[in-house]
């Protein structure tokens, strides 16, 4: 009875250990898809990749645990490598990424290299290209030590029991399945929205506690006892000041990404913010750069001329101004624009709401200097009275506001390019069709339309799309913004006169705009020669096809030379 008591502890625990364990593992996979994502920029693409890679390197180690010869062992040692790899391996992907990015300036601060001569071809550009990809090596690694948990448990298992179990695999692999759709859980609620530095050491953690249990529970079994004993002391030590001193590290690192100095970066649950400033002497104001998940939102040198062309042409185009609707625009510099326009009521709906606190209540989130720089940016428009803030995801959001049938005089889009599949829909007939019905009969829509130089299908596709759901006249137009180069936006009237015939009407823009005046504006919708002769093969964008997304990524991968 002793013994059989003896074997069901064994079994609760190993259950126990492999649930967790299994959770651990797909908590990495999602860690490393998730990091790898914002470094190469291609989300989905990104993480289905990693979780492929992982799936089949997980195969090859469940082969290789047949060479290890004492499964208790093995065992300890796999938890701590798995631990280290795991804890670590984020800090270090950012900081070959970070050497490599600065080492052709370091080589050209050497040499007295002009600045427009630095060295980025070659080895240089090869060296880069395998730093960004090394999240899949380290994925590829971690995944083959995951791999041979179960087969190694398995055998531990029918080792305590002196037997071959019939239904040994199926329990192993059942507590991996429950033990997966756990970390799931986990990674959704808790982990996606703590730094991803602590996330990992975290995880990290309980694969060194299992390895500790090991070594407690089978000590008699071990011959390498004081060895583990001290590897996990020193691992646990390791993770403690990763959890407590890795964002930092890492936060060190990704800033010598950028040209200009960081003054400031916070991870929401959507996505990593980041502010950049460059001094430019004491009679210039110092230019602020804002960056989501490393790609450039606005700078403070060029966002008007930017915010100008969004907002300009919608406003003075459209019958009356007492109701607004804007899509995204959290930073309120759209926002700011309208509000120049004396309107009744805006209505501004963005997904990120710890985004938004930053650029409406500055104060209790940035430095004092940066606060003051976000609020002579956006005027404080976040904090008027007429502005009514919806923080939600704007395809859902916009049923809530066909139910309480609310009109719209005028409707601006301000959301991020389609890089990424849940951008995609809203970008999609489906989308800009409920938008139609939110739109005065009078009212005009305008959508930024990412570059019509580097993804002009995109450009075009985003044009087709809005003309496909059933509004009368759609109509493109273009200028230079030196920060993003050659940019592009749609804006389309629901009936009546197009929004270029209204804007012919005007003899000024009824209000001043820092940068655009009436003829530049007219000017921006003639577009070079031939520059539409394949609309014709540009497919739309309906619901699930992500038809601009991919034209977009392909796009912007041909002008990087990745393809």
């Amino acid at each position: 009875m002793p013994q059989k008591n003896n074997h069901l502890i064994d079994d609760i625990l190993l259950i126990l250990t492999m649930a967790v364990l299994a959770g651990c593992g797909l908590i990495y996979e999602y860690l490393l898809s998730h990091y790898a994502g914002r470094v190469l920029g291609v989300m989905e693409s990104t993480i289905y990749t990693m979780i492929g890679l992982m799936i089949v390197s997980m195969g090859l180690g469940a082969f290789a645990a047949r060479k290890v010869r004492c499964a208790y062992n093995g065992f300890v040692w796999l938890e701590l490598i798995i631990a280290l790899i795991g804890s670590s391996a984020i800090l270090i992907i950012g900081g070959l990424i970070a050497i490599t990015q600065i080492f052709p300036q370091l080589i050209a601060d050497m040499l007295s290299i002009p600045p427009d001569m630095k060295p980025q071809g070659g080895v240089f550009k090869q060296l880069s290209w395998l730093a960004f990809n090394s999240p899949y090596f380290f994925g590829v690694i971690l995944g083959f030590f995951i791999g041979m948990e179960i087969p190694l448990i398995a055998r531990i298992r029918e080792h305590i029991h002196q037997a071959h179990l019939a239904n040994n695999l199926g329990t192993i692999y059942g507590a991996d399945y429950v033990g997966a759709g756990i970390g799931a859980a986990i990674w959704v609620i808790f982990l996606l929205s703590i730094d991803i530095s602590k996330a990992a050491a975290l995880t990290a953690s309980l694969n060194l506690i299992a390895g500790a249990f090991f070594i407690i529970r089978y000590w008699s079994k071990l011959t390498w006892r004081k060895t583990f004993v001290a590897l996990h002391l020193t691992l646990a030590l390791i993770i403690v000041l990763m959890f407590n001193y890795g964002n930092q590290w890492l936060n060190q690192m990704n800033s010598l990404l950028y040209l200009d100095k960081v003054v400031h970066t916070d991870k929401t649950r959507y996505q990593q913010l980041t502010f950049t400033e460059r001094h430019m002497g004491l009679e210039q104001d110092n230019i602020i750069n804002f960056y989501l998940n490393g790609r450039l939102q606005f700078s403070s040198i060029d966002e008007h001329i930017y915010h100008d062309y969004l907002v300009a042409p919608v406003m003075a185009g459209s019958a009356r101004h007492d109701n607004i609707l804007i899509i995204g625009g959290g930073d309120g510099l759209a926002l700011r624009d309208v509000l120049n326009y004396n309107p009744k009521n805006v209505t501004l709906i963005d997904l990120d709401n710890e985004l938004i606190e930053i650029f409406k209540l500055p104060e209790n989130s940035v430095n004092s200097r940066l606060a003051h720089q976000i609020q002579a940016l956006n005027k404080g428009s976040l904090q008027d009275d007429r502005v009514n803030i919806l923080t939600a995801d704007a395809f859902i959001a916009i049923n809530d506001l066909l139910k309480n049938r609310q009109v719209f005089d005028a409707i601006i889009v301000d959301l991020p390019d389609p890089s990424h599949p849940d951008l995609n829909k809203l970008y999609s007939v489906n989308f800009y069709a409920r938008l139609n019905l939110l739109l005065a009969g009078d009212g005009l829509i305008a959508i930024q339309s990412t570059s019509p130089y580097h993804a002009k299908d995109s450009f075009i596709a985003i044009g087709k799309t809005l003309a496909a759901s059933d509004f009368s006249h759609v109509e493109q137009y273009h200028d230079n913004v030196p920060s993003f180069g050659e940019w592009g936006w749609t804006i389309a009237s629901k009936s009546g006169a197009s929004p270029l015939a209204r804007l012919n009407k005007l003899k000024e823009l009824p209000v001043k705009h820092q940068w655009l005046n009436l003829p530049i504006l007219k000017a921006a919708f003639i577009f070079p020669n031939n520059f539409y002769d394949n609309k014709a093969d540009i497919d739309i964008n309906i619901l699930g096809s992500h038809t601009i997304y991919q034209l977009h990524q392909s796009a912007w991968q041909d002008q990087q030379g990745l393809n």
